[in-house]
């Protein structure tokens, strides 16, 4: 999995992943990610539009960092998620969790 760091002046920060997903690449995206999650109101947005694959590791650590972002009165929004992605996130019914955009 690949994944991409952007900053804007005036948006939250985003983060765009691409490739599987998986528990094999959930340490990558906990150290990408958790510098962000220290900040005070922590608004992270998750590209997850070239996402082809993820599992359950991948959604816990999506889980985690919202809860993160959600006891510093933040947010974590999930963008334009792939198919796959959406259709997982629709079983497990954590498309009522995330903010999807």
């Amino acid at each position: 999995m690949n994944i991409t760091a952007a900053t804007t002046d005036d948006g939250p920060l985003a983060f765009v992943l691409s490739g599987r997903f998986d528990a094999h690449e959930a340490d990558g995206f906990r150290a990408a990610i958790d510098p962000a999650l220290g900040a005070t109101e922590p608004h992270i947005d998750i590209d997850l539009s070239d996402v082809e694959f993820i599992d359950s590791t991948a959604l816990a650590e999506l889980v985690r960092a919202m809860k993160r972002c959600r006891e510093r009165s933040g947010d974590l929004r999930l963008l334009t998620p792939s198919n796959p992605v959406r259709v997982i996130l629709e079983l497990t019914r954590l498309d009522a969790a995330f903010t999807i955009v």
